[in-house]
């Protein structure tokens, strides 16, 4: 039965990635549609990140509280309702506030995946399964940056109901979510869990900053998601000014999501305790080179830094994930608190990255003077990995 409820958080996964990157191909024509600056429009990238900010520790605590199974279905509605209101959006504001909708539901999705794998699966599986979902937003992605030119804008012939159709493919998800949670022994277990009664709230976020550890990982989940986000929500746009058209853009921008889908299923099952924090040493180095490589306009240079983007950030959220799931004093029962901790730190750069890229885009007239900021901040936090402790085996709390 747990192999079912992977498929079903699998599929939310995709398509929180899908609407996540929907309007990353879209720039142009947006900006053309609503008469909006490049930094206004880097602005509406990152609008969702500053609300996940802000909604990922209660969202964790929702999820603590009434479960997975009825957290995750509100987390999809939501995401699939932002989808419907970009179709609508008329200008600037009505643009950034759908987007906004999406970091109300994105958090329940991202804290409730790692809470139903450390549920369900042990060992060695558990790598696998967190390995497996990460997959999700990365496939997701590049449904939405591989089809959207190529196929269905010219199909729909209106961004708008582009819009709509992953709005559709939302609500999918939602119903089959809801099918694979109504399975008795998984409604069983959430109602034994339930009954245990819920740990002290605010108690357990000043526990778990307390530790040293815990700070650090949502140090380092700030630096890998500025980086994350700030190319991902760019790439077309990067690529497009080293050349490419828009078709091309679209196809050149999935090569990351098709190589992190191989990464995610190969690397987090390397991922135990004795060798993680050289994993994590060695992924961040590659996401530097990627930021050097990005600064070159030759094609093969390219295509390298778009491969090692994808290897390295597709699977570095699911071992920090896991890092942070397994640190003695953390466990299952905080699992969702703990959750909502790190997406909330980390989307502080979720925030910064498309923003920052945006407007260092404007002051200089290019992407190089971002790009080697964000190769600066890869380095600052490859110096953080070698202050993490080691984890023993997982402790529950």
């Amino acid at each position: 039965m747990r192999w079912w409820l992977l498929a079903g958080v699998w599929g939310l996964y995709a398509s929180f990635g899908l609407v996540a990157s929907c309007l990353s191909p879209l720039v142009a024509q947006v900006e053309q549609e609503l008469d909006i600056s490049h930094a206004a429009m880097g602005s509406v990238l990152g609008a969702w990140q500053l609300v996940y900010m802000f909604s990922a520790i209660p969202c964790g605590l929702l999820l603590d509280r009434v479960g997975s199974r009825t957290a995750l279905t509100l987390g999809i509605a939501l995401i699939s309702l932002s989808a419907l209101a970009r179709s609508a959006a008329t200008d600037f504001t009505t643009l950034l506030l759908s987007v906004m909708a999406f970091g109300l539901g994105a958090p329940i999705i991202s804290t409730g995946a790692p809470k139903v794998i450390t549920e369900w699966f042990e060992g060695s599986n558990r790598g696998l399964a967190m390995g497996v979902y990460a997959t999700g937003p990365a496939i997701g992605g590049t449904l939405a940056l591989t089809l959207t030119h190529s196929w269905l804008l010219p199909w729909l012939g209106d961004w708008r109901k582009l819009m709509l159709l992953w709005a559709g493919v939302g609500v999918a998800s939602g119903v089959a979510w809801l099918v694979v949670s109504s399975l008795p022994r998984f409604r069983e277990a959430e109602t034994r869990r339930r009954s245990v009664g819920s740990l002290p709230q605010l108690s357990t976020m000043r526990e778990l900053v307390a530790l040293s550890d815990v700070r650090l990982l949502l140090a380092l989940a700030t630096g890998t998601f500025l980086i994350a986000h700030g190319v991902g929500s760019w790439l077309p746009a990067l690529l497009q000014a080293r050349g490419m058209t828009t078709i091309e853009s679209g196809y050149w921008a999935a090569i990351p999501a098709g190589v992190g889908v191989v990464s995610a299923l190969v690397v987090p099952r390397l991922a135990i305790p004795r060798r993680r924090q050289r994993l994590l040493f060695a992924l961040v180095a590659t996401s530097a080179c990627s930021t050097l490589l990005f600064q070159l306009a030759a094609r093969p240079s390219l295509l390298a830094g778009l491969v090692f983007q994808g290897a390295a950030a597709t699977v570095l959220t699911p071992i920090l994930v896991l890092t942070l799931l397994e640190l003695p004093g953390v466990g299952e029962r905080r699992a969702g608190t703990a959750s909502g901790l790190f997406f909330s730190a980390a989307q502080i750069g979720g925030v910064v990255g498309p923003m920052g890229l945006g407007v260092l885009y404007d002051l200089s007239g290019g992407f190089a003077l971002g790009l080697g900021t964000f190769t600066l901040i890869a380095l600052a936090i490859m110096l953080g990995i070698t202050r993490l402790q080691r984890t023993e085996r997982p402790t529950e709390a």
